[in-house]
């Protein structure tokens, strides 16, 4: 399994990536908010290790852009131990924080756990009528045949399928699949989910709109 490492400081670095490694993991490692957010746009990760504070930004901006392709662990290394802290790095999708000084045995047995949790969900298939996710392929099986979707497809169909049968609002959409910091036209919401109506047409499973709201998946039934 694969792991992002975002750490400024090389002493405590080359520390953790020797004992990641030896504990099976593969590890990218890097310095910088830029060169880390290169590296979320190239790859898929399975957990993130990120230091707050780095010389060119910050972690809280790397996870904010890592959830928004992923749903990937998120465990926060820093000095700051304050309540605000510990506050914002939960809410902006922080799995667990880790004050520095810290030991790396008591580090690796949390990467260990959130990694557990990590593959159990992976390995679940995601399901409503017709239409099934597998996690782990990144795969959209609709009446067992394989939809070809873009990128940005699976993830909003993904997100659909999780909050099935709830009424998504485009501005929700918008923030968690496209990001908070996207300035670009918020017809984009609209243009991918008739992309997808027109890619599950023939089959129980519906995209519904919510008139003024967004939209919801749901699936039909028959009637007698």
């Amino acid at each position: 399994m694969k792991i992002l490492f975002v750490e400024d400081d090389q002493a405590i670095a080359l520390g953790l990536v020797y004992s990641l490694e030896k504990e099976g993991y593969e590890v990218i490692h890097c310095v910088s908010q830029k060169a880390a957010l290169g590296f979320l746009e190239a790859q898929v990760f399975d957990l993130l290790l990120l230091d707050v504070s780095l010389p060119d930004g910050d972690g809280y901006t790397i996870c904010k852009q890592a959830k928004h392709l992923h749903d990937v662990p998120v465990i926060f290394l820093t000095a700051l131990d304050d309540e605000v802290n510990v506050v914002m790095s939960l809410d902006l999708g922080g799995d667990d924080y880790v004050t520095k000084p810290f030991s790396p045995r008591e580090l690796l047995a949390r990467v260990n756990a959130h990694m557990k949790r990590q593959s159990k969900r992976m390995e679940k298939d995601l399901e409503i009528g017709e239409l099934r996710i597998n996690l782990k392929r990144r795969e959209a099986l609709l009446k067992d045949e394989l939809l070809t979707l873009t990128k940005k497809e699976f993830d909003l169909l993904e997100y659909f399928v999780s909050n099935k049968n709830i009424v998504l609002s485009r501005d929700a959409i918008l923030n968690d699949i496209w990001g908070f910091d996207y300035d670009g036209d918020t017809r984009i919401v609209d243009v991918h989910v008739f992309k997808l109506r027109t890619k599950l047409q023939g089959s129980n499973v519906h995209i519904k709109s919510s008139r003024g709201v967004g939209y919801l998946l749901e699936e039909l039934h028959e009637t007698a």
